[in-house]
């Protein structure tokens, strides 16, 4: 069948252009939408970071900054890269191997770590001075550092009020020492580049003491190969690939030098990823789903101009042929108008993320042709679908038959669609039964399934749904006078144009409180266990890092009956989902002491075992965790330290309160050598007066500090409110694009309904009273739906139900009803105004 737009697409299109306009519309939207989510899928692909540090070093040696997990598959094994918490470092032996690489001038291994000054609050990045070779770094004064001395940037020099000559006390991973200052330093573009993590002040120590005060002995975070005059990066490369081939180091040029200093890079492409293709995924399938609606309808609203062009000899042929040609008319058009504003929707949405630290701020914006064909490929093929499925019927059925359906309404829905619906209805609920006996990712990821079939459902028993709920809120309108009777005998004779105005409020309904409430619900139940499990009187918190000796301080003050320091981190832990193997990201702490101190400001609500037994190779887990690795008391449970080295501790103790807390409780002395900062990041204290605990660093009580914490989650709830903005937003348009479709299409019958002696008056308020029906029955479906979803969810992941505050409920409830009574209202009036009506 050709496409070619017919005569009859050009006449429908020219002559009633107002019936093309909720299509175009719908399509424009979905454009938006598939664009915006494509462009940041593309840019999650493509993103790389320019290299700063290393900009001068044409080849680095790094270790691999990921976890690899191997998963059989239908296509065979396929590997998964999930990023590091921390650096994963090199031998610093493999610079002399590498600077005898014929062509290499020479190789440095590079050092980056936190040095605490004197002051409370005093912080520096430290160095080792051979990085001055590819960083720019110059001498201003003095010598280069031997072992026992330092060199300082001016910041630093001007901070201490020290010179060359004279001793600073400085605080490392190997404790706390005096060193000599034996020069001052210009940073160069290298070291400027990394000013951020010191708040500009840096400090150089010899190489042959650095890996050590950095607290990794014999380890590098890279090594840093510089090439001889003339000699070229991919040569230089390959033969440093080849020379340390089995050290486990990679060797990287180009932008994959960057990844290395910014480990950012790896968890902003997680984000957009999971902007772009997870929510995006289902983006497009919400766009495409209403759109078709929308098209249908469209097709479905001229059944009686089919019926008449059949009776004057159209062929089926003729009909399927003009309904494809006016979706190539305006779909195209539509696409192309959409992906305008998609991809200003994708450059605000990219730099909010920027902006909040989710991704690093050197990433830019990859736009190109693809996400963009794809949007308009998109919406060309959905408004093909759709409009071949509702013109199908009337193009098939005899002339006579398409007069009567044009007139009358079918009662009956078709078979194929019922039983599909039913089937949706079936495979909903048993995924909410699996939901339900699930836990963790694999309670989340059944509940996705749940309420995507039930919106499915939805759109396929719309009629039915609509009979059913135009009875049931008919029998609370008989007592609103004569136009709230109406209204509810003209949504029980048209079932299906009611389906078509409640389904895109049921779809806005559904996904924004999922979204919504899932991010509230978890909330709540952090805050609670983070309110709950802090017993300790005072909490001591130092941008620098926390001395190593803050809680023996801490300890000696009058009137302290513990103090704990607590090192925050994270491990990846293999968790098993959807019958895959992934590696989980989990919160963790590391603790100064023993677990029955810890056990006096910090209530953990310890279920099985007991704390007093964490310690090397050995650890405490939560609950919830427990259940997702399938782990218990005794089991050893593998897990990959921060820096990637492999541990399989024993679990001596299982918790409730991993939500809130820290999911994972070990000893500190297990991570020393596998995280970058050797410095506590909290400070428990129980009993004493909060003024002594001064000099130590900020000084606050429980509730200040879960206060500060609650605010670190901010951005995971800006992602689920935007997230719930597109697609509530996108459903909303569609749901007010859709009432004024059917609005419009009404006009003949409120002329009727005028001309048999009904006033102005009265023909608004019936159509106020359908559109608080539609708004009723679209909230009530769209609620149990969002519940049937979030309730196993939420009972997997945090074992309680979901926490909806009624205030936001109710704004989401009385935003639907004024869409819609504004959808529905204001184009009546305009209606009604037209030839004196």
């Amino acid at each position: 069948m050709s496409l070619k737009p017919n005569g009859l697409a050009r006449a429908a299109v020219r002559f009633k252009p107002a019936s093309f306009v909720g299509t175009f519309v719908a399509l424009m939207m979905s454009a938006l939408v598939v664009a915006a989510c494509g462009v940041l899928l593309e840019t999650s692909i493509r993103a790389s970071v320019p290299a700063e540090r290393y900009a001068n070093a044409p080849v680095v040696a790094a270790a691999d900054q990921s976890a690899r997990v191997v998963a059989d598959t239908v296509d065979g094994p396929e590997e998964t890269a999930y990023p590091l918490p921390d650096t994963a470092r090199v031998d610093a032996g493999l610079a002399a191997k590498a600077a005898q690489v014929p062509g290499a001038a020479a190789a440095v291994p590079d050092f980056t770590f936190p040095v605490r000054g004197g002051a409370p609050s005093g912080a520096l990045t430290g160095h080792g001075w051979g990085s001055h070779v590819f960083t720019g770094t110059a001498l201003s004064q003095g010598a280069a550092p031997h072992p026992g001395e330092v060199v300082l940037g001016a910041d630093a020099a001007r901070t201490a009020k020290t010179g060359v000559g004279d001793t600073v006390v400085l605080e490392t991973a190997d404790g706390r020492a005096a060193f000599r200052v034996s020069g001052l330093a210009e940073a160069g573009a290298g070291d400027l580049a990394e000013e951020g993590a010191g708040g500009g002040a840096t400090a150089w120590f010899a190489d042959a003491e650095a890996s050590v005060l950095a607290g990794h002995p014999g380890k590098a975070d890279a090594i840093a190969v510089m090439a001889e005059d003339g000699v070229g990066t991919d040569a230089l490369a390959a033969a440093v690939g080849k020379t340390l081939t089995g050290s486990g180091a990679q060797t990287l040029t180009g932008d994959d030098r960057g990844e290395v200093e910014d480990h950012g890079l790896a968890y902003g492409k997680e984000t957009l990823f999971a902007v772009g293709g997870s929510f995006g995924g289902i983006a497009t399938l919400v766009a495409v789903f209403t759109a078709a609606g929308t098209v249908a309808l469209s097709v479905g609203q001229r059944t009686r101009e089919f019926a008449l062009l059949r009776a004057v000899g159209a062929t089926p042929r003729q009909i399927r042929r003009a309904v494809a040609a006016e979706a190539l008319l305006v779909a195209p058009l539509a696409g192309l108008l959409g992906c305008l504003p998609g991809i200003g929707l994708a450059h605000w949405w990219f730099g909010q993320m920027q902006d909040r630290g989710a991704v690093p701020e050197a990433v830019g914006l990859h736009v190109s042709g693809f996400p963009l064909l794809a949007a308009v490929g998109v919406g060309l093929l959905t408004a093909l679908g759709a409009g071949w499925a509702a013109g199908r019927r009337p193009a098939r059925i005899k002339p006579g038959q398409a007069l009567a359906e044009a007139s009358v309404e079918r009662l009956r829905p078709g078979v194929v669609r019922t039983v599909l619906g039913v089937a949706a209805v079936g495979g909903g609920s048993v995924l909410a039964g699996v939901a339900a006996s699930a836990a963790g990712s694999d309670a989340a990821n059944a509940s996705l399934g749940v309420v995507m079939l039930f919106m499915l459902a939805v759109a396929l028993l719309g009629p039915i749904l609509a009979r059913a709920c135009a009875a049931l809120f008919g029998l609370l309108l008989r007592g609103g006078g004569a136009s709230a009777s109406l209204a509810a005998a003209n949504s029980r004779t048209n079932a299906r144009r009611l389906a078509s105005a409640i389904t895109p409020i049921v779809l806005a309904m559904a996904f924004a409180s999922t979204l919504v409430f899932m991010h509230t619900s978890e909330s709540h139940v952090a805050s609670e266990q983070l309110r709950d499990g802090i017993t300790a009187d005072h909490v001591v918190t130092n941008p620098a890092g926390l001395s190593a000796d803050a809680a023996d301080r801490a300890a000696r003050v009058p009137g302290v009956d513990a103090a704990v320091s607590l090192l925050d981190t994270q491990v990846l832990v293999p968790v098993r989902g959807g019958g895959e193997t992934s590696l989980q990201a989990t919160a963790t702490q590391g603790l100064s002491g023993s677990g029955a101190r810890l056990a006096k400001v910090q209530d953990l609500d310890v279920r099985e075992g007991g704390l007093d037994r964490v310690g090397p190779g050995r650890i405490a887990i939560d609950r919830t965790l427990a259940t997702a690795t399938d782990t218990g008391l005794g089991d050893k449970l593998p897990l990959y330290l921060p820096d990637g080295t492999k541990a399989a501790p024993e679990v001596v103790a299982v918790y409730g309160r991993g939500l809130g807390l820290p999911a994972v409780t070990m000893d500190r002395a297990s991570l020393d050598g596998h995280v970058t900062s050797a410095f506590a990041d909290t400070l428990l204290v129980s009993g004493g007066d909060a003024g002594p605990l001064g000099p130590l660093g900020e000084v606050t009580d429980a509730s200040g500090y879960a206060l500060a914490q609650n605010v670190d989650r901010e951005f995971g709830a800006w992602a689920n409110y935007m997230m719930a903005a597109v697609l509530g937003g996108f459903a909303a348009v569609a749901a007010v694009n859709t009432l004024v479709m059917t609005v419009l299409d009404r006009r003949r019958e409120l002329r009727t309904l005028r001309l048999v002696g009904s006033t102005r008056r009265q023909v608004l308020r019936m159509l106020g009273w359908e559109s608080l029906l539609v708004s009723a029955a679209g909230v009530a479906l769209g609620t149990a739906i969002a519940m049937i979803t979030l309730t196993p969810m939420m009972r997997g992941l945090t074992g309680e139900f979901p926490h909806v505050p009624p205030l936001l409920y109710a704004a989401f409830a009385a935003t639907a009803a004024a869409l819609a009574l504004a959808a529905a209202t204001l184009p009546a009036r305009t209606a009604l105004r037209d030839r004196g009506a």
